[in-house]
């Protein structure tokens, strides 16, 4: 059916000025029917209006690919899940670590849900959402009838105290990472009981996901909670309760009889802990575990390539990063750290450690999917003579030697062995330091991390819906992730514009500056990025993960 101007001006009706121009988008064919749902689910457009609106515009459906189909649900049950062993104390404030926060998510929920299996922004302890007109201070209203697994009531009080705490310097919180510069302690207020507003230090087009499960330690504790005894309790409002945890070795959650939604259909979860993907994936092999929250193609041809397991692929903006300190001699000249970017065959990185489950990247954290990237910007491959030459030009015609610190970490020990390989060819001689995680991170803070200050370092980084941690915290001067110590002027202006735009055609013109001028400066290289797999035996159903190591498993069974 043919849309005419009067079906654009019925769905234009009442709405807000970023609403229509995302309608006008999507008419034109300028955004994809998945972008449009994540940016209208940002924005607070409801399932219900998204759904129409894709109809009156005539944009088809699309799936997340999904291999196996799902067995019949039932009821009861324990379902054990292998994960990677958390790094430090469950402590919803200070959690870095994909084991660590995986543990967050079980018995805690968020105001929204980045849900990758349905590619939106979802309502979760806030039903719904709505910014000013631009975008600096959004207002949510929160879902009735919740309490936390002790029986008491979840109002704004709790969702005010859990985020002035993660957004208080004082508290050394994970969560700067993505507050800082945006959102301080007294921007948040109670309006009444059922309504908060984060009223931001700069515009903000796309917050909701700043305060969603994307930003992972942001769950909503009770009010006076102290962070640091949090993991005796794991007092949350999410569908499971704490019954036991050992450190190191698992823990065991049962059904919250006092959720406020559909309740679980197991009658438990028991976590076990290891402290690589090897024996977790031996482990679904031999019948101890019933899934994998997420792995790496590495390793895993065993289960990839058969067809006694279920396999769940979300395409995600999953990447490593490799930091070089741009304070530290000889990385304070570019033309090293891009001789260093030259050396690398990406392709050969993609096939050779994820067998394809990924693509290469280009040296700047813009996703190709995410609608605001720049896909005109000229991808970097592997250039060995052009390597050489920037040494020569930099007064290295011999090469020079650094210690790259990473950690135990799925691939990432066989990628650092790939990188210092590929350096080797263009004479830079790069010394590994393959660290636990615990080790690795320490207190992941400046002075006190082998991550932070390591003269090289490569670390993981989890999907995210849209850029602007990837863009803020390991890159802008003042970044609580600034490993590489990057500073520079021009790129925290381009930063902030981009931040705070809310239309795609500005989004795009900052983001391709924003590439351009990442590519010549080379303060990080990203090899890839990784699609997020979660495995399972095919009697397991309704698992809902994410690309960042969380799991849901609210709606779980196995028959």
């Amino acid at each position: 059916m043919k849309r005419t101007q009067t079906d654009l001006d019925r769905l234009r009706s009442g709405r807000t000025e970023l609403e229509n121009h995302y309608i006008d988008e999507l008419a034109a064919g300028r955004l994809s029917r998945r972008e449009f749902i994540r940016r209208g689910s940002t924005i607070g457009l409801s399932a219900p209006a998204l759904a129409a609106i894709l109809a009156a515009c005539g944009s088809s459906s699309t799936k997340p690919s999904k291999t196996t189909a799902a067995p019949t649900a039932k009821r009861g049950g324990t379902l054990r899940v292998a994960q990677q062993t958390p790094a430090g104390a469950i402590n919803p404030l200070t959690i870095d670590d994909a084991g660590g926060l995986c543990m967050l998510q079980q018995t805690g929920e968020f105001l929204a849900l980045d849900n990758n299996m349905k590619l939106q922004l979802q309502p979760m302890l806030a039903t719904s959402w709505k910014p000013n007109s631009d975008a600096s201070v959004w207002t949510f209203t929160l879902r009735s009838g919740v309490t936390f697994s002790d029986g008491s009531p979840m109002t704004a009080d709790d969702v005010v105290y859990t985020f002035q705490q993660l957004a208080d310097p004082k508290n050394a919180s994970n969560a700067l990472s993505t507050f800082q510069g945006i959102l301080a302690a007294a921007g948040v207020q109670k309006v009444d009981s059922s309504t908060v507003a984060f009223h931001l230090e700069t515009p903000v087009g796309s917050f909701p996901y700043l305060i969603s499960s994307d930003n992972y330690n942001a769950i909503i504790v009770k009010n006076g909670t102290d962070f640091s005894k949090w993991q005796s309790t794991f007092l949350g409002t999410g569908p499971f309760k704490l019954q036991s945890y050992t450190q190191n070795l698992g823990a065991t959650f049962v059904p919250n009889p006092s959720y406020w939604g559909t309740k679980p259909l197991l009658t438990s979860t028991e976590f076990k802990f290891y402290s690589s993907q090897q024996p977790q994936i031996l482990a679904l092999e031999g019948g101890d575990v019933d899934a994998i929250v997420q792995l790496v193609p590495y390793g895993a041809e065993s289960l990839l390539h058969s067809t006694s397991y279920r396999i769940i692929k979300l395409v995600s903006s999953n990447h490593r990063e490799l930091s070089m300190r741009t304070d530290m001699a000889p990385f304070t000249d570019p033309r090293v750290r891009q001789a260093v970017a030259y050396t690398l065959n990406r392709p050969e990185m993609v096939s050779a450690l994820l067998y394809g489950y990924g693509g290469v990247a280009n040296d700047y954290p813009f996703f190709p999917r995410f609608a605001s990237t720049d896909t005109s910007v000229p991808q970097r491959t592997q250039n060995i003579a052009k390597a050489k030459q920037l040494l020569t030009a930099a007064g290295h015609p011999k090469g020079f030697s650094a210690p790259l610190y990473t950690e135990v970490y799925q691939e990432i020990p066989e990628l650092a062995q790939v990188i210092k390989a590929d350096a080797a060819k263009a004479g830079i001689t790069i010394n590994l330091n393959i660290l636990p995680q615990s080790e690795y991170y320490g207190k992941a803070t400046f002075g006190n991390s082998d991550w932070l200050d390591g003269e090289m370092s490569l670390v993981d980084y989890g999907d995210r819906g849209v850029p602007t941690v990837f863009l803020e915290a390991p890159l802008t001067s003042s970044g609580p992730w600034n490993a590489a110590r990057f500073k520079n002027k021009t790129y925290d202006g381009l930063v902030k514009q981009f931040v705070a735009a809310i239309d795609l055609q500005t989004q795009r013109k900052l983001a391709g500056r924003i590439e351009t001028l990442l590519l010549q400066e080379t303060p990080i290289i990203i090899p890839y990025w990784i699609n997020g797999v979660t495995a399972s035996t095919p009697s397991v159903g309704g698992l809902n993960p994410t690309s960042i190591s969380q799991m849901f498993l609210g709606q779980a069974y196995k028959s």
